[in-house]
């Protein structure tokens, strides 16, 4: 299987409004890529083109069994998007915390200035 170009990229992956379906359809359990493609207005090979940058980006896993292909959700691809997230969620959390401070240190200050703003409006 070659690899597509932005192929570990878990975005590029999920960007695409038909690979989200296909993570949505196996998250119900493992599926041939043909009950996948049964779901969608496209060809097997184009629901197989999706599944390959699902691989490639570690969304799945993909298991020969006789002459099917049944694909399953896999953890890398959702952790690199976890990782992501709970990146920005401790960057805001901790501008959160910083404003409390701030507030907490001169919250009369603070109301008092809006106040003033407000009026000399």
């Amino acid at each position: 299987m070659k690899q597509p170009d932005n192929a570990s990229d878990p975005f590029a992956a999920i960007g695409d409004p038909s690979r989200r379906e296909i993570l949505h359809l196996l998250s119900g359990g493992n599926m041939s890529i043909n009950a996948l493609a049964e779901n969608f207005n496209m060809s097997r090979p184009a629901v197989s083109k999706h599944v390959k940058i699902l691989y490639y980006a570690g969304f799945i896993s993909i298991e020969d069994v006789g002459r099917e292909r049944r694909c399953m959700l896999s953890r890398k691809g959702f952790e690199d998007l976890q990782k992501w997230i709970n990146y920005y969620d401790g960057f805001w959390s901790a501008k959160m915390k910083k404003l409390e401070g701030l507030l907490q240190t001169h919250p009369t200050k603070k109301v008092e200035k809006l106040n003033d703003e407000k009026r000399n409006r």
